[in-house]
């Protein structure tokens, strides 16, 4: 009898007066099929602060290698449209990291960094390079006063490159300008009742009466902006920029309703000077308003982060293409929200459409995560196997994603 075939002899009590014994044989599934090669995908977006998608790629591949060397892995370090943007589609694409000097959200100045996708006529941008919060000490935010002008700077860079598409992610702002502060970098004079400059932040559009549009950066009629959102907040009241985002940037109850104001009157402006309303679509109040910003001044497509990237890079050929037996993707933390367009649901409906069981290993398991199980994640592992302090579980982040995926390997083949 073949190793693999498990005898199991069934004396059933209904046919005893027969005197029969039934011999059942099962054969178990060989899941190492000789002459085939297993495929795992690896698609995960990053754990934010502690591991790229890139370094989640490699532990992953280095614990199921380390099972079984024949398995073939497949390594696609993704993103949202968030953090880990840029790195993921430059990577994906054979593309070019390009470092520019650019001013932070409080006026300083910074070093920065874009990408140029393989086919160098696309950049990749993510506004938190250059407006992100993270880029300023906690004490120091204010979002009445910070700018959006680095933003801008890093869009006419990639001017000067000669490209035909900006991909722009929106998401980690500190501002609330409505994008003002990257509409002067970029030559639009935004003037207050004395044909003077208006100042920074969303105190100068709080001022603003003109806006002269003679002087733009002519190159920009030439570009095909799309911009990677996944908020649908307009722009301003109960449920716009200033009331939802303002707190996190530093705003107190004060300053949140001076900045409602501000960006109801940046909306009037547009209005007079456009004769069209973005306010309420969905996306304008992200990023402070920028998404109303990009709207109105560079006729700006709005979309879902993962559509995007998933369409630049190709990831549905790679389903198309590769018989892959097991995807395992992940993110710092999947909570109720990882329904809203978060990687690992998306990636995981694409897999279903393909028959392909999704694995997500995560930071940790939030508040009804469960309800992931219902868009396509089959089961989620988190990295955290015992009592462990946060800075524990961010020093050593790969490893424990490492000691995971290989027990999950080992419990599947």
């Amino acid at each position: 009898m073949h190793n693999d075939n498990q005898i199991f002899l069934y004396d059933l009590p209904f046919l005893n007066k027969l005197k029969y014994t039934i011999i059942i044989i099962i054969r178990r599934k060989n899941i190492k099929m000789e002459g085939y090669k297993m495929n795992i995908l690896i698609a995960p977006d990053s754990f934010k602060g502690s591991l790229s998608a890139k370094d989640f790629c490699f532990h992953a591949e280095k614990a199921i290698k380390s099972f079984n060397s024949n398995i073939n892995t497949i390594k696609v370090p993704l993103a949202d449209g968030g953090e880990g943007t840029t790195q993921a589609m430059v990577l994906n694409t054979d593309g070019d990291f390009i470092q520019c000097e650019v001013t932070n959200p409080i006026g300083l100045k910074i070093e920065a960094t874009f990408g140029i996708l393989g086919d160098g006529e696309t950049a990749v941008i993510e506004m938190a390079e250059a407006s992100g919060l993270t880029l300023i000490d906690e004490k120091k935010r204010n979002p009445w006063l910070t700018t959006t002008y680095g933003t801008g700077e890093l869009i006419k860079k990639a001017l000067d490159l000669n490209v035909k598409k900006i991909i722009l992610g929106i998401g980690g702002s500190a501002t609330n300008d409505g994008g003002a502060g990257m509409l002067q970098a970029l030559g639009f004079k935004l003037l207050n009742k004395n044909g003077e400059n208006i100042k920074n932040g969303a105190k100068g559009i709080n001022e603003l009466k003109y806006i002269d549009i003679s002087n733009k950066d002519k190159r920009l009629d030439e570009v095909e902006f799309l911009i990677a959102c996944d908020v649908n907040n307009p722009l301003y009241g109960k449920n716009g920029a200033a009331y939802v985002y303002g707190p996190q940037k530093g705003a107190d109850k004060k300053m949140v309703e001076d900045m409602d104001e501000a960006l109801k009157n940046f909306s009037k402006i547009i209005i007079n000077t456009f004769d069209k309303d973005v306010s309420n679509i969905p996306g304008a109040g992200a990023a402070g308003g920028l998404g109303a910003g990009l709207l109105a001044f560079l006729n700006a497509n709005l979309k879902p982060g993962f559509e995007i990237i998933s369409e630049e890079i190709k990831l549905e050929k790679i389903f198309k293409e590769n018989k892959i037996d097991l995807l395992i993707t992940g993110e710092g933390e999947m909570n109720y929200q990882s329904i809203n367009g978060k990687l690992p649901v998306e990636i995981s409906k694409l897999a279903k459409k393909y028959g392909v069981k999704t694995v997500s290993v995560v930071g940790n398991m939030g508040y009804e995560f469960e309800k992931v199980y219902q868009h396509g994640v089959d089961a989620v592992f988190s990295i955290t196997s015992g009592p462990m302090s946060l800075s524990e579980s961010i020093e050593n982040t790969g490893y424990l994603v490492e000691k995971v995926i290989s027990n999950i390997i080992r419990l599947l083949y």
